[in-house]
């Protein structure tokens, strides 16, 4: 297949569109700075090219020939106006360009985020409730992807393109080439600049999530991509929860010299940790994703970096 790649550079892209190239699958990656992922062009299948998701006329000229395309790239703004004109339009402009160009299938990256508060045990089925502008974003997206069925007028259209959904949780990783892009929360890096400075980490009690690895990610994304499915919103999380207390145990076990201490500040949450229930992408692909190994190579990467800054 030949797919479209909208931020196939970024944290999560990168490890998505190794995948798909991977697989054998030609990836077209759109880019506002090809110069700086040249390093991806020597992986195999990939093509950068420059561009930007506003930029609907040259969207529809690389779309054009593709037969999937994958909705990674985010848009941003500080008030409701201007993430609807960054993000929302934007993406919708592409699903809109990508069925009248005759493309088979397209998959949009949402996020947990669309959902709102965790709640225990919650899945697919629940309905979304966001409580920031990011996951209203994320979830009004979701309502045109999967609403996107007919064209309305005099003769109705069918929308014979494909459409489906995948929600990352928390998701962290190494860049997978020098100069490459990592995840943009700080906590790692916090704990890791902590640690081999000898500071004490400071934390909160019970803190923590179903951190996921994006050189995991790719591959629900890859099998979705080469299934006939259509309609379909998966979860994609670790199965297992994390603590950032632990991540902070790991950083002390990887560098044992240090004379930090953790500081769990205790602000009266819960030590049952709330999980998102990840069984549909298990059920559907066979994907079970864990988290503690690539959380210690990510960790290690961190302290590498938090050394190399002293």
């Amino acid at each position: 297949m030949k797919v479209f790649i909208t931020g196939g550079t970024g944290a999560i892209g990168q490890y998505v569109t190794l995948e798909v190239a991977n697989r054998g699958h030609e990836a077209i990656v759109l880019s506002r700075t090809p110069e700086k992922y040249a390093p991806m062009l020597d992986m195999g299948n990939i093509k950068i090219v420059k561009g930007l998701m506003t930029e609907y006329d040259l969207l529809a000229e690389y779309v054009t020939g593709c037969d999937a395309v994958i909705s990674i790239a985010l848009g941003w703004g500080n008030e409701p106006s201007t993430m609807l004109k960054n993000d929302t339009e934007p993406t919708v402009k592409l699903l809109e360009i990508s069925e009248k160009a005759g493309v088979d299938k397209f998959i949009f990256t949402s996020s947990t985020a669309a959902m709102g508060n965790f709640r225990q045990n919650m899945d697919e089925t629940y309905c979304n409730q966001p409580t920031d502008l990011y996951g209203s974003t994320k979830s009004a997206i979701e309502a045109y992807v999967l609403g996107f069925c007919k064209y309305f007028g005099e003769e109705p259209k069918t929308v014979s393109m494909k459409r489906n959904i995948i929600r990352p949780g928390y998701t962290f990783g190494t860049p997978c080439f020098p100069g490459g892009t990592t995840q943009l929360d700080p906590r790692f890096r916090n704990i890791a600049e902590a640690v081999v400075n000898n500071k004490p980490v400071k934390l909160t009690k019970y803190d923590g999530t179903q951190l996921l690895s994006a050189c995991q990610i790719g591959k629900a994304y890859t099998d979705l991509l080469e299934s006939d499915l259509n309609e379909e919103v998966f979860l994609v999380l670790a199965k297992d929860f994390t603590s950032w207390e632990r991540v902070a145990e790991i950083a002390l076990e990887e560098y044992p010299s240090s004379t930090s201490v953790i500081e769990a500040e205790d602000k009266g949450w819960s030590s049952t940790p709330v999980i998102v229930n990840v069984e549909k992408v298990k059920r559907e692909f066979g994907l079970e994703f864990t988290g503690e190994d690539e959380i210690r190579k990510h960790v290690k990467w961190n302290l590498e970096m938090a050394l190399a800054s002293l």
